[in-house]
């Protein structure tokens, strides 16, 4: 019987691989150790017929996953930086859940309507609704590859980057049936069509398209009618993502989908050794999460749970009172990156 296709996100010095009913989650702590976790997913879409019908289904699952990877987001960096940071509650991520959000329309839906209204006003009198259409498209797109071009060049990122590397090439071993070796997981590329790089692009072109219904209408209007219809634009990219995930193999449709492919090489770079085992070991606990095995001959890295963030931090700091001096225990240097 086939697989479910498992999908992922990569995480703050980790990895979190999704399956139908559960997901794992792996970590490298500061001291080199890897911590796992696996979770449940108490998904809508198994308790809902109706959210499984197409296009809804869409807006369920992008909902569950930004949920479910904000907050395995800020966890992995408290677990990343035991010591420095704090776990965050379910009010944190609310909060943080709302500005990203805000961020993201204000950045990639509103502002290139206030540009491209400008920048049309200012060179033909009156303006033209076609044109400040087109150009507020062309803005879009510009926006969204510079902000990825500028993101990536934070060391901080790129490892992330590279962890979203990782988490792919392992889900193309694991879809070949391939044992999950480090040798047999760099025979595969970084990037992946059902990746949420390709859901932004086939977003940002859609938006375009249904953008064009309200050209030369009054800016509030505009602004509303824009806020209003994103989840729209969501349901209809996820099932246009879907339907070429399932068509990948015909060159056509290959075609059609490239500039998702390239835009992953941005948002996906090559991983070391160690954050491939990550991968492994995050997909090893999401396949045991939902009842399968990985391929036989597949490495099992070391693992152990995700302790107490206090008592994970105490032991980074590895530090021992003596005849009022400190020492620092030999387990405390994180391991070289």
């Amino acid at each position: 019987m086939a697989r479910f296709a498992y999908g992922g996100q990569a995480l703050l010095e980790g990895v979190l691989m999704r399956g139908r009913d559960a997901i794992g989650v792996a970590v490298r702590g500061p001291d080199g150790r890897i911590f796992v976790a696996q979770e449940p997913l108490a998904s809508l879409l198994h308790r809902n017929r109706f959210a499984r019908a197409p296009f809804f289904r869409g807006l369920i699952v992008l909902y569950e996953t930004l949920v479910v990877g904000t907050r395995w987001l800020m966890r992995s960096g408290s677990i990343a930086a035991a010591g420095e940071g704090v776990a965050m509650g379910g009010g944190t991520v609310a909060i943080t859940l709302l500005l990203t959000i805000g961020l993201a329309v204000g950045l990639f839906v509103l502002l290139p309507l206030f540009l491209a209204q400008a920048a049309t006003n200012a060179a033909i009198a009156g303006g033209q609704s076609l044109i400040q259409h087109l150009v507020e498209g062309l803005i879009r797109v510009a926006i969204f590859v510079g902000y990825l071009l500028v993101v990536s060049r934070s060391s901080e990122i790129r490892r992330v980057f590279q962890y979203h590397g990782a988490e792919h090439m392992t889900i193309h071993a694991l879809e070949r049936e391939d044992p999950l070796t480090l040798q047999n997981v760099r025979r595969y590329p970084t990037a992946h069509p059902r990746c949420g790089t390709e859901f932004l692009v086939v977003f940002i072109i859609v938006s375009i398209l249904v953008f064009s219904l309200l050209a030369g209408q009054d800016l509030l209007i505009s602004i509303v009618g824009r806020v209003v219809l994103i989840p729209v634009i969501a349901s209809v990219s996820y099932e246009i993502l879907r339907w070429g995930a399932k068509h990948r193999e015909q060159r056509w449709i290959r075609w059609l989908f490239l500039p998702g492919i390239w835009l992953q090489g941005i948002t996906t770079k090559q991983p070391d050794d160690s954050m491939i085992e990550v991968a492994i070991a995050s997909l090893h606990e999401a396949l045991a999460a939902n009842g399968e095995t990985a391929p036989l001959g597949s490495l099992d890295p070391p693992r152990e749970p995700i302790p107490d963030l206090k008592a994970l931090a105490d032991d980074r700091a590895g530090v021992t009172a003596i005849d009022g001096s400190t020492e620092r225990s030999a387990t405390a240097d994180p391991p070289p990156r």
